[in-house]
């Protein structure tokens, strides 16, 4: 028997009708009001490490369930794995690398992007409901990996929440379009609440085999009410339209063929950073990433974990959340992508950790010192080695 879940929202009533399912809901989601005239609510996620601070040892988790659904269902001969932008983008690499760990071969994973990189090709796609609604799609440089990409028999679409399937059906319908040999999508996701209608209508259309695979399904309603103190806010989410390559080190938006792995030394060149070995502190450590790059975050996080400490993870946004319901804090900062974008971290108290790390791919710039210095945090700068392609290595300074 389905079951109803009401929340009440300063920007309206969100209802849930949620099938039965092996993991509590409440395990896996809170709410929140959005600020944003198109959705008004958010499902806050307390597994994916964005917008609510995780154990690496739970992401982990999450990771190998749905990598396993995928690889149990078939994934054909050859695959490419896609991450969201900019929510979802720590999700699928971690559900990729799982999948790889589970003896994938031939398989790519990429992830969409806000970021222009100039002179390289791109498809192009639009999330409706978002706060900031282009997405581009970039094709690998690498000849083997372009080659991948243009051939994959199998798509797999990775998103933390579906509401509708809108955007993945422009996505799919945008890369059918240079890849006649897609046999079957993939629509992964740690809850699904598209209506029956929704998936029906996307299936027909993608005229390949779709299949739904989650944690939790059912429906929502969200009924809308005027909130004239949170309608009236107005947020800059729009890049400045110029080249971002020198900024970007994560390779995840022009392809990862194996998991990327950091240096053996990672933990002995933190320790030279700045973080004390030893220490009476009982608090968590907390390992931040940033926007569209917070899988080194969770490998980092992993590392630490695997080596004796206590560790929560989360990740700067773009998204602009109300404070309420399962957002208790707010703190917001100039994003250190030169676009002069507001980002934000929620739900964090530095005073609940022994330390924080902050792991970012842009240089040092103005804005992540500042950070820095608000939060007493410990920099650790994302450098792809130059002679190995999965192979990375973590810049440590204490401002």
């Amino acid at each position: 028997m389905n079951k109803t879940v009401t929340i009440e929202l300063d920007t309206g009533t969100l209802r849930l009708e949620v099938q039965p399912g092996r993991i509590p809901l409440k395990r896996l989601l809170g709410f929140a009001a959005r600020v944003s005239s198109k959705r008004k609510f958010l499902l806050v996620s307390k597994v994916l490490g964005k917008h609510y601070p995780v154990s690496p040892k739970l992401m982990s988790w999450s990771y190998r369930a749905l990598a396993r659904e995928v690889l149990k269902a078939g994934i054909g001969k050859s695959s490419l794995w896609i991450g969201m932008a900019e929510t979802a983008t720590g999700l699928g690499y971690g559900v990729f690398e799982a999948a790889y760990q589970e003896n994938m071969t031939k398989a790519l994973f990429l992830q969409t992007t806000r970021y222009h990189l100039d002179g390289i090709e791109r498809l192009e796609f639009e999330e409706a409901h978002s706060h900031a609604t282009d997405f581009f799609l970039y094709y690998p440089v690498q000849p083997d990996y372009r080659k991948q990409f243009l051939n994959a028999e199998t798509l797999v679409l990775i998103d933390d929440e579906i509401s509708t399937g809108k955007t993945f059906l422009r996505l799919i319908k945008a890369y059918q379009a240079v890849n006649t040999q897609l046999k079957k999508v993939f629509i992964v996701s740690l809850v699904n609440f598209a209506h029956p209608d929704d998936r029906s209508a996307l299936e027909a259309q993608a005229g390949v085999a779709v299949e739904w695979l989650c944690f939790r399904q059912g429906l929502l309603h969200f009924e809308d009410c005027a909130n004239t103190a949170i309608d009236n806010i107005t947020v800059n989410v729009s890049g400045n339209g110029e080249c971002k390559q020198h900024l970007l080190a994560w390779p995840g938006r022009l392809g990862i063929a194996s998991p990327i792995h950091l240096d053996v030394n990672v933990l002995g060149d933190l320790y030279q950073g700045g973080l004390s070995k030893e220490s009476n502190d009982p608090r968590p450590l907390l390992v931040l990433g940033t926007g569209e790059c917070n899988a080194p975050a969770y490998l980092l996080g992993r590392s630490l974990e695997n080596a004796g400490f206590k560790v929560k993870v989360q990740s700067t946004t773009r998204s602009p959340i109300h404070v309420g319901n399962d957002i208790a804090i707010a703190c917001q900062f100039e994003d250190n992508y030169q676009d002069n974008i507001t980002n934000f971290i929620y739900n964090l108290n530095p005073e609940h950790y022994r330390d924080i790390i902050l792991c970012h791919e842009t240089p040092l710039l103005p804005a992540l010192i500042e950070r820095l210095h608000d939060w007493h945090a410990i920099s650790a700068r994302f450098e792809l080695q130059p002679q190995d392609d999965n192979h990375a290595k973590l810049h440590f300074f204490r401002p």
